[in-house]
């Protein structure tokens, strides 16, 4: 069985085709950073107008790279839900279109089941049950997952996300967006231990998540011990604030990652979103499962930011069990991950 997925939730587009036999036959991402970049974040009409522009091409370039044609589909994914609104409803139209003048089934998918499925693509993937903590630019979570479609949310950000922290500290700093990654970068130069900064909500009962008190710690910080610096001490206070926030990051994660294993009685650990990429949270999770004599397990980096592989894999799960939709399914821009039937249940 072969499927064709579209990725179209944010400021990435997406395309890949799966096999169930053969894995992923093709790929491709256009991110749309250079588009954001003058406005300091995504600006949701311009990235519908790219989307538009990006996904057909996309698609013809995957379906050329894999020898296919339409004809040697099974079905169409696309992401449903959730993201931006306008986002979406590029891919839903296309996806929908598609599926119906090629008479294909169309899947939609819920955007964080593909992170949460992601590392399924890799050759060690993981057994369920696990502890799945999904961290990206717009989510932060802990999710139990017994099967594809068994979740129980364990815990979530009540404000910021880890990787929306990222890029609003990294622009306190003076990065471009998106800076996460360049914080990241940037932390691998500062030094270990000038800067103290709170490890948010790890002081009480829970698996809650809050990084706007964090974000908001380190402009403190930094208004604080560069006001009368000189451009070379400046950089390298910037680098030692960068490190402390990443740490205190870092740490967070783990520390809610190591409760929630604890808390279930579980052993296994994945992580997925644009965050999961970040190398010192999987030196510390490392450390973390193997002390707690377990595994963790991550896509790899090209498939931990959005992508049409993981949109296709979720969507070939749903298609095999015949739980199908409507062409008139509607983009849903806030749907709950733990409303998701699961596989095994009947259509």
């Amino acid at each position: 069985m072969r499927i064709l997925g579209i990725e179209t939730s944010c400021d990435e587009t997406g395309i890949a085709i799966y096999d169930d036999k053969l894995g992923i036959m093709s790929h491709r991402l256009y991110s749309q950073i250079a588009v954001h970049a003058d406005y300091g974040g995504v600006v949701p009409e311009l990235a519908s107008r790219d989307h538009v522009r990006k996904t057909i091409p996309l698609i013809k370039e995957v379906l050329a790279e894999a020898n296919l044609t339409p004809q040697d589909l099974d079905g169409v994914a696309y992401t449903a839900g959730p993201g931006l609104i306008g986002a979406l409803l590029v891919g839903c139209s296309i996806g929908r279109s598609l599926a119906y003048g090629w008479n294909l089934p169309a899947i939609p998918v819920h955007h964080m089941e593909g992170h949460l499925l992601a590392p399924m693509l890799e050759d060690n993937i993981p057994e369920f049950p696990f502890v799945a903590l999904l961290v990206s630019g717009g989510h932060t979570m802990l999710v139990r997952v017994d099967g594809i479609g068994e979740y129980k949310l364990l815990g979530e950000s009540v404000d910021d996300a880890a990787g929306e922290a990222f890029d609003k500290t990294a622009k306190l700093l003076g990065l471009d967006y998106p800076g996460g990654p360049v914080l990241a970068k940037m932390a691998e130069q500062g030094v270990a231990g000038r800067f103290k900064l709170p490890r948010p909500m790890t002081d009480r009962p829970g698996l809650d998540f809050s990084f706007s008190g964090l974000k908001t710690a380190a402009g403190t910080l930094v208004r604080k011990e560069t006001e009368n610096l000189g451009e070379i001490d400046k950089a390298q206070t910037f680098a030692d604030i960068a490190n402390a926030f990443q740490q205190a990051v870092v740490d967070t994660l783990a520390i809610k990652c190591k409760r929630a294993l604890q808390q279930e009685g579980l052993k296994r650990l994945v992580i997925a979103g644009g965050v999961s990429a970040n190398t010192s949270l999987r030196a510390k999770l490392a450390i973390t499962t193997q002390k707690l004599g377990g595994e963790v397990f991550y896509p790899r980096p090209e498939f931990c930011t959005d992508n049409g592989a993981m949109i296709a894999y979720a969507g070939l799960q749903r298609l095999q069990t015949g739980q199908l939709e409507e062409l008139t399914f509607k983009a849903n821009p806030r749907w709950s991950l733990d409303t998701l039937p699961s596989i095994n249940q009947k259509p």
